[in-house]
């Protein structure tokens, strides 16, 4: 069971992040800087403060606290990324590191308190904590997407007014198990 729990949240992680990719690919490099107004965000300001969350929390994950010294968390949502280019450096360098922290991570150590501010965690409560984390800014990332795309907008789920098609051809299979990000992430049928 401990194990399913460890692949059941990589996987989630592959999920939310290939989100953020599919949305990145729709969108022109001067759109990743687009803000709504001055107090919103911009994509790249949003991938800079994951970048440094990342960072801050997966480096010696096990080992250290979750808020590092070197951290500048206030800066991380300023506008100090220049290219495309720089904004997909800095979201792998931060996806690295939280993979590479999860490859430690086994059914006995789930247990294991880390922290966070000196506030203590289960490894399974700081993996949790980090997922929802993540989904909600990602989810800020592919509204902005959608709000600057507009009836350009390419669905990353189940297209509106599409549900219907999409259980019938659900049903239509046999029962399997597989997790629910699979057909996203790696999706059957498709180049």
């Amino acid at each position: 069971m401990k194990e399913n729990h460890i692949n059941s949240i990589q996987k989630q992680f592959e999920y939310y992040k290939s989100l953020s990719e599919k949305t990145f690919d729709q969108l022109s490099d001067e759109e990743l800087f687009w803000k709504h107004d001055n107090e919103s965000n911009s994509i790249a300001v949003i991938v800079n403060h994951l970048w440094g969350n990342m960072m801050s929390r997966w480096t010696d994950f096990l080992t250290t606290d979750g808020e590092k010294e070197w951290r500048k968390r206030d800066t991380e949502f300023e506008d100090v990324i220049r290219s495309r280019v720089e904004m997909m450096n800095k979201w792998e360098q931060g996806w690295k590191t939280l993979y590479d922290a999860l490859e430690l991570i086994t059914p006995e150590n789930l247990e294991t308190i880390v922290y966070i501010r000196n506030q203590g965690h289960t490894v399974t409560e700081a993996l949790n904590r980090q997922l929802a984390h993540y989904s909600y800014h990602i989810g800020q990332i592919v509204f902005i997407g959608k709000m600057i795309r507009g009836d350009r907008w390419v669905s990353l789920s189940i297209p509106k007014g599409g549900s219907k098609k999409y259980n019938q051809e659900k049903f239509k299979a046999t029962k399997h198990t597989e997790h629910f990000t699979e057909e996203y992430i790696h999706p059957k049928n498709k180049p």
